[in-house]
């Protein structure tokens, strides 16, 4: 019996970047199947969804692609109305969705790339709530697990709107988990550090940095083995948090990250 045995949980931004590794909405999508979950795999790529929710079927699990923009607040209504009718209740949200893209220093952020990278990385998780809480609410129970990043209380350098947004989320989260204890709704964050996945290193890549030189700076800089996380550290505590096992547990946010928090003091 898996430890999300008769669970349906909805994973947005489950599909993934391109890239070598896995990401962290892919591999929990894939961990929230393994054990027992009936998973609704969301992105904005359908043909990234659908071929998260291959892998699943591939290793016996049970799963559904659906596209949504989760920038766009209407969208989720459609995707909880057809969760309900399927499946009849929902169990789990899981926000994935994050960007970094354009971010700059505080005298070279523009308007357009804070608002923009605000929108992805805070109103989405605000979007799905609202469609999705109600529905927790009623029925009693429901978890909710946001991924922000260690960004959000570590030194950042150049990547103001990303670190605002992500701080943003976790008080977000806090506010969400206190409103929503007296329902049964649980909600906590996952921050993780420095991970080797497709979103964190592709972009560089593309742009012209060596590959192996990356990897070997990043890895470098965590305290705990020197070498970065993988996707599965991710989905591992997202897993942890999603399960009943975690029942007692609301309003954390807890780091996944080698020991950089533990630096920070």
């Amino acid at each position: 019996m898996g430890r999300l045995e008769g669970k349906t949980a909805i994973v947005v931004g489950g599909g993934q970047t391109p890239g070598d590794t896995i990401g962290n909405g892919r591999a929990t999508c894939l961990r929230f199947a393994q054990e027992n979950a009936q998973v609704i795999v969301v992105d904005r790529s359908l043909k990234s969804a659908e071929e998260t929710a291959g892998l699943i079927a591939s290793e016996g699990g049970l799963a559904q692609a659906f596209q949504l923009d989760a920038t766009d607040e209407g969208g989720f209504q459609g995707l909880v109305e057809g969760v309900l009718r399927d499946h009849g209740k929902i169990d789990i949200l899981h926000n994935n969705v994050g960007i970094g893209l354009n971010d700059s220093s505080v005298l070279k952020v523009t308007e357009e790339a804070w608002d923009h990278i605000f929108s992805v990385n805070l109103k989405s998780a605000l979007f799905s709530c609202k469609a999705i809480v109600p529905v927790m609410r009623k029925q009693g129970f429901g978890a909710i697990v946001n991924i922000s990043s260690v960004a959000a209380i570590a030194g950042t350098g150049s990547i103001t709107a990303y670190k605002a947004s992500k701080a943003a989320l976790n008080a977000f989260t806090q506010s969400l988990a206190a409103s929503n204890a007296k329902y049964g709704v649980r909600a906590n964050v996952i921050m993780p550090g420095l991970m080797n996945t497709p979103m964190a290193i592709e972009g560089y890549v593309a742009a012209g940095r060596d590959r192996d030189e990356l990897v070997k700076k990043r890895d470098s800089s965590v305290p705990l083995g020197a070498k970065m996380g993988t996707a599965w550290d991710v989905a591992n505590a997202a897993l942890f948090l999603a399960s009943d096992e975690a029942k007692f547990i609301t309003g954390v946010n807890l780091p996944v990250d080698g020991g950089q928090a533990a630096r920070i003091g």
